[in-house]
């Protein structure tokens, strides 16, 4: 014979009762069946684990430390049942999303705050991460969701289009450029221009857009990332073509900004690791990521405020 589950529900009952009587009462049985179950249970210990005393179990000090253990054990098991049932109603558990650092600020906040809305006791961890890092996580299987810029995938993962906008002129406020319904290129000779890092992917396609309309820039300022280009712009260091998800975040913090035509696309696109276990929550929160960007992409194509003429 061996020990089994049914043996420690009868041993609980009887150590929380002290009678067989009660003991049948809790576990919705029979005095006798209790009381072969105890002694198939002692015959499996080798050992006793109630002294009967005038109609009473006393426990032995061999059944005090078992039912220590057994507590323990129990209460473990008290957890998981609960943790399975709030898995199953999407109420718990932690979804990992890898994304950019502009995502952060942009778009992010909105799809967690209708994700908790519906699904409140779950948890998000988001990890900002730079190109080409949040590939590798992604290739690593190190996060259920991530969000990037370039459409293709990295290995291991699938790539699926999000949202997809024009990157923006930024000025310092009060610039007369703000006048303006949208700029152009040109409108743009010859003034102090805040770039991107050199290398970076859009700092390519601005710098092709400007030398393809033959207009030339004071190229004297860049930072690594379009948060440190509106930063130096709201302090009037110059103009600068950004994300819009960025200019938004930055607008009247000393900057505001104007749609570019023709423009730069950018993208923002949702990537999934095909080999890591699925997540739960992972479709819900897509959904929730869904409706911010569809929520989002009409304020991306418009200046904040009203201007006094078109460009």
């Amino acid at each position: 014979m061996r020990l089994t589950h049914r043996h420690v529900e009868v041993f609980r009952a009887l150590m929380l009762s002290g009678s067989v009587t009660r003991a049948a009462e809790l576990l919705h049985s029979s005095q006798p069946t209790v009381s072969r179950e105890l002694a198939r249970l002692e015959q499996v210990l080798g050992f006793a684990l109630f002294d009967r005393v005038r109609g009473r179990l006393r426990p032995t000090q061999r059944a005090l430390a078992l039912h220590q253990e057994v507590e323990r054990s129990w209460h473990g098991l008290a957890r998981i049942s609960a943790t399975a049932a709030t898995l199953r109603d999407f109420a718990a558990g932690r979804l990992e999303v890898a994304c950019l650092p502009a995502l952060v600020h942009g778009l992010l906040p909105e799809a967690v705050r209708r994700f908790v809305a519906r699904h409140p006791q779950a948890g998000v961890s988001i990890t900002p991460l730079e190109s080409p890092l949040l590939e590798s996580w992604l290739t690593e299987q190190r996060a259920d969701l991530g969000l990037a810029e370039q459409p293709q995938p990295p290995p291991g993962a699938s790539a699926q289009a999000l949202l997809e906008v024009g990157e923006v002129v930024v000025l310092p406020e009060g610039h007369p450029l703000l006048a303006r319904r949208s700029l152009r290129p040109r409108d743009l000779a010859g003034l102090p221009f805040v770039s991107l890092a050199a290398g970076d992917p859009y700092r390519l396609q601005i710098d092709a857009l400007f030398a393809a309309h033959g207009v030339a820039r004071q190229l004297a300022l860049q930072a690594g990332s379009a948060a440190g280009v509106c930063a130096l712009v709201a302090r009037g260091l110059g103009v600068a073509v950004v994300n819009p998800l960025t200019a938004l975040d930055f607008t009247g913090a000393g900057l505001q900004w104007r749609p570019l035509v023709p423009t730069v696309p950018f993208r923002v696109v949702l990537l999934r690791p095909e080999l890591r276990a699925p997540n739960p929550l992972a479709e819900p929160f897509v959904v929730a990521l869904q409706e911010a960007a569809a929520a989002l992409a009409p304020r991306l194509r418009r200046p904040g405020r009203d201007v006094a003429q078109a460009g």
